[in-house]
């Protein structure tokens, strides 16, 4: 099991709309990604199937692995 935190970048890119993706291997416990947009949103998606969103302007969400979706505030 990696540390809270910690991982690899096994891959990114940009894609066709300038937006910036990453793998992130964090050993046992799995792979997870990140999306950053050039909109100023960003996402990512982590090892225990759970995903944060945050819009760019201030509204954000995470989601459970469980699937529970939680508003979140500045």
């Amino acid at each position: 099991m990696s540390k809270r935190g910690e991982y690899t970048v096994t891959g990114h890119g940009t894609n066709k709309e300038g937006n910036h993706w990453c793998t992130r291997d964090y050993g046992s416990d799995g792979t997870g990604h990140h999306y950053s947009n050039k909109d100023g949103s960003f996402y990512y998606q982590n090892p225990d199937g759970s995903k944060y969103h945050n819009n760019g302007a201030g509204k954000a969400t995470f989601t459970t692995p469980n699937g529970r979706v939680i508003g979140l505030q500045k």
